[in-house]
């Protein structure tokens, strides 16, 4: 049987279809909000996978090309790999949800999305959102929802709730929040340097249209929600636990675990692993729990010294930052380079600079955007942690996190018209302990400057953490949380920004949602963080861009011609402007606009080559003086090519002053001359006279 469930959301209906299709799923929800259609659904497996220790959740987001009226690209004609923005959004439906399935539940969980039409209006990403929550709430698996999701827009400083694509362009900011009943449990943004008491007004309107979405979803649940299925609880044997902490003590954990080194900590662990099982060998069911019974210890301890005793693992204050350290041009030959260190965080950027047909191009859903021109790219290479995994090319979270310090570098950088580069900028993580897409944020600031890219300020990003006890007053939040503070915190709240502003945030957290006074906290704490960063660490290296590219940067020059006059440019199967680039070494591209961009690192070149181009589009003028090459001899005179598409005559009375008896007694094919126009009649031929001999 279907059943059919509608609100108004932002002035337009959404729709939940219940029974229609999917039927075999756990939970399906076939989503309509607008004309924008997503099959939303969630399934379960019906044992525990073995040999695990964490929730196995997967989410996908599936983009068919169909709903926006496209066949794919390629020799297959089929959808491919899942674009960027499909992980991403991947990403976004996970992290809200993932904290509300039971700790201990192993079965394997699929949350699938397929977007089956787009409405530009209608956002397919914030649809599946919704959708994912609604088809596990009506499912029989485990999960302490509701979840709802909005989005937010600032445009003359009024928030727009769930902007269109439209209102998506004149917005200042891009803010996602998910909430739960009572409490926000993710936040996404990207911003234009929004004042912090905007942002956290924005997160809070979002907060109160996801408390009616979620009442909203409430009355789908009571028509139509499964009870939820028993599963097969995995926990620690509580004696096998007992006499671990007996045996290891309490003490002897806070002493293993309380180090500025990681590399020490994880030697003091892996004794005490080898202890237990030593001590274990004869007990086969208990020997299998100790990895995941450290683990629990080490949690236990950390968060009880952070908590209650206001100790941090490494010793520093509550608010205290890690050592940091920065510097530039650490790279010879790039365009732009920067260390930023923190800690045992260390990230290097390097810059590069290229034309703007350089930019990626964007073949995904979205119909409006079909390129970019700024490219972050962030690769954490298993060396950082002292591992020996090998690189299989990035994954969800390294497209994640680069996807994270794009978003917090775009506000600031130049137009095309300021800067008509292409500039992508690569984040190697040297070493990793917590905070590495912050690192390399404050890095990539740095490289751009060092490029000079001319940012509109300088951006920084630090993130902080939450410890919280048993009741919504009993927490701490920690300033710039190392790599333990966030496996055994409860939130890694990222923030990144100007001196004006905020520029993005992604909040991740392990718990049931944040306070509204844990929200102002932790941001009023990532700015003064972040202005410490700004003004003690980065400005004295670097402040402000550099007021020209780098030594081994293309140079580039831009030239406007009339676009009828490409064809000219470009010649009879690229014969012209391959002639030029040959001639220069130049690299020339031509958009359909008529905007001519020239590059080389050789400024001479490039002005030679604007020269040429010049004189392809450019009439000749009677009485100006030209240079050519003389390209054909006849009995009556010489032909002189001016330009790649102009040759004209110069007659043997033309040579010289004196009688010329044979024209090669003056000049032959291939010299370089100079010659005055004297008349370019009305058939637009063109007649020369010989002023100069020039090779």
């Amino acid at each position: 049987m279907v059943k059919e469930f509608s609100m108004d959301l932002a002035g337009r209906k959404l729709t939940v279809e219940v029974g229609r299709v999917a039927a075999q799923a756990n939970g399906a929800a076939f989503m309509h909000y607008g004309d924008t259609v997503v099959l939303s659904t969630a399934t379960a497996s019906d044992k525990p996978r073995d040999g695990i220790d964490f929730f196995p959740l997967s989410v996908e987001y599936e983009e068919k090309q169909y709903a926006v009226g496209k066949i794919p690209g390629g020799f297959l004609k089929r959808e491919a790999r899942p674009s960027e923005n499909a992980i991403l959004t991947d990403r976004v439906i996970d992290r809200p949800m993932r904290p509300l399935f039971p700790k201990d539940y192993r079965n394997d969980v699929l949350l699938d999305n397929l977007v089956m039409s787009v409405d530009p209006d209608c956002s397919p990403e914030l649809t599946a959102m919704l959708g994912s929550a609604i088809a596990t709430c009506i499912s029989d698996i485990p999960f302490d929802g509701p979840t709802a999701s909005t989005m937010v827009g600032l445009i003359d400083g009024e928030f727009i709730i769930n902007p269109t694509a439209a209102q998506k362009e004149e917005s200042e900011m891009a803010l996602t929040v998910a909430s739960t009943r009572d409490k926000v449990i993710m936040i996404e943004a990207g911003a234009n340097e929004v004042p912090e008491d905007v942002m956290i007004q924005a997160i809070f309107k979002a907060h109160e249209v996801n408390k009616e979405i979620i009442a909203f979803i409430d009355t789908i649940v009571a028509e139509c929600g499964k009870e939820k299925h028993e599963y097969e609880h995995h926990e620690i044997d509580q004696e096998m636990y007992d006499d671990m902490v007996s045996f290891i003590t309490p003490e002897a954990m806070e002493e293993a675990v309380f180090t500025d080194e990681k590399q020490v900590r994880e030697e003091n662990i892996r004794a005490i692993e080898e202890k237990l099982a030593e001590r274990y060998a004869d007990k086969e069911e208990w020997l299998s729990q100790v990895g995941e019974a450290v683990y629990a210890f080490q949690k236990k301890t950390v968060r009880k010294m952070i908590l209650k005793d206001k100790k941090r693992p490494d010793g520093r204050d509550i608010t205290e930052i890690r050592h940091l350290a920065a510097e530039v041009d650490c790279l010879p030959r790039v365009h732009g380079s920067a260390l930023f260190q923190r800690g045992q965080t260390q990230v290097m950027t390097v810059t590069t600079l290229g034309s703007l047909s350089e930019a990626q191009r964007l073949d995904g859903m979205d119909q409006e955007e079909t390129s970019k021109r700024y490219m972050h790219h962030y690769n954490f290479p298993s060396y950082s942690v002292g591992e020996t995994r090998p690189s299989r090319g990035p994954g969800r979270r390294e497209i994640g996190h680069g996807a994270l310090a794009e978003r917090a570098l775009i506000p600031v950088l130049p137009t095309e018209d300021e800067f008509p580069y292409a500039i992508r900028t690569v984040s190697e993580i040297m070493e990793s302990n917590g905070s590495t897409s912050q690192g390399s944020i404050c890095a990539s600031s740095l490289s751009l400057m060092a490029a000079g890219v001319p940012v509109k300020a300088p951006v920084a990003g630090i993130s902080v953490g939450l410890v919280t006890g048993d009741s919504d007053d009993d927490y701490l939040i920690l300033t710039d949380i190392q790599g333990l503070e966030d496996f055994f915190g409860d939130m890694d709240f990222k923030v990144a920004g100007t001196d004006k502003g905020i520029t993005a945030i992604q909040m991740d957290i392990k718990i049931h949602g944040l306070t509204d006074q844990i929200i102002r906290e932790a941001i009023a704490r990532t700015k003064e963080a972040r202005t410490y960063i700004l003004h003690e660490v980065m400005n004295p290296v670097i402040g402000t861009a550099r007021d020209h590219v780098g030594k081994y940067a293309p140079k580039i020059s831009q030239y406007t011609i009339d676009p009828e006059k490409i064809s000219e440019v470009i010649g009879k199967q690229g014969k012209t402007i391959n002639a030029i680039i040959d001639e220069t070494g130049v690299k020339i591209d031509i958009d359909e606009s008529g905007r001519v961009d020239i590059l080389s690192e050789d400024q001479e070149m490039i002005d030679k080559a604007i020269g040429i181009i010049k004189s392809i589009v450019e009439p000749l003028n009677v009485g100006d003086i030209y240079e050519g090459e003389v390209v054909r001899i006849m009995q009556f005179g010489a032909f002189v090519q001016v330009s790649p598409n102009k040759d004209g005559l110069i007659h043997i009375s033309k040579l010289a002053k004196e009688r010329v008896e044979k024209v090669e007694d003056v000049v032959n094919i291939g010299d370089r001359v100079a010659v005055k126009v004297l008349e370019i009649d009305k058939m637009g031929r063109i007649n020369l006279k010989l002023e100069e001999k020039l090779s």
